[in-house]
């Protein structure tokens, strides 16, 4: 599979993409568990149909010591007994603020206070940033078919 395009060889989406990075980098500060966010990110993806994103986030929580059960359950997280309460409340946030426009008003706020109850304001903003971060990377990737399976853990720093 080719790209439709270079990412990282066009300037603009380069510079795009850099700009994206800087703002994930705020998010490095807050107190946020490692594995949640890796959860979400994975997700998400799978939620988008990123590839690239599958392979990347999927590697990356496998290496920083994520159970292989886990991350194959992630897609059926509300069966699965292998999540915490704060884990299930980070991922029913993701997949609402994901599926905008499949939900008629957006995030409830039964889903919002249910995720309040696990995590304290900066956590939210980290989620809630997080969200919005792997859902801009998801449909950069799926636009443009950026192809996924060679990516190795730390890649990308």
């Amino acid at each position: 599979m080719e790209a439709r395009l270079n990412i990282f060889g066009n300037a603009i989406a380069a510079k795009f993409v850099r700009h994206i990075n800087s703002a994930g980098k705020a998010l490095e500060a807050v107190e946020l568990p490692k594995f949640t966010a890796d959860l979400i990110l994975v997700r998400v993806s799978q939620i988008n149909g990123c590839g690239f994103c599958l392979d990347m986030h999927t590697k990356d929580a496998a290496a920083a010591g994520e159970s292989a059960q886990r991350l194959h359950m992630v897609g059926a997280w509300r069966e699965a007994k292998v999540f915490t309460d704060a884990e299930r409340a980070a991922l029913e946030l993701a997949e609402a603020g994901t599926r905008i426009a499949d939900a008629a008003g957006g995030v409830s706020d039964e889903v919002w206070e249910n995720a309040a109850k696990h995590f304290n304001e900066d956590q939210l903003a980290a989620l809630v940033s997080l969200i919005a971060l792997i859902n801009t990377y998801n449909r950069l990737n799926v636009i443009t078919q950026q192809p996924a399976g060679d990516y190795q853990p730390g890649m990308f720093g």
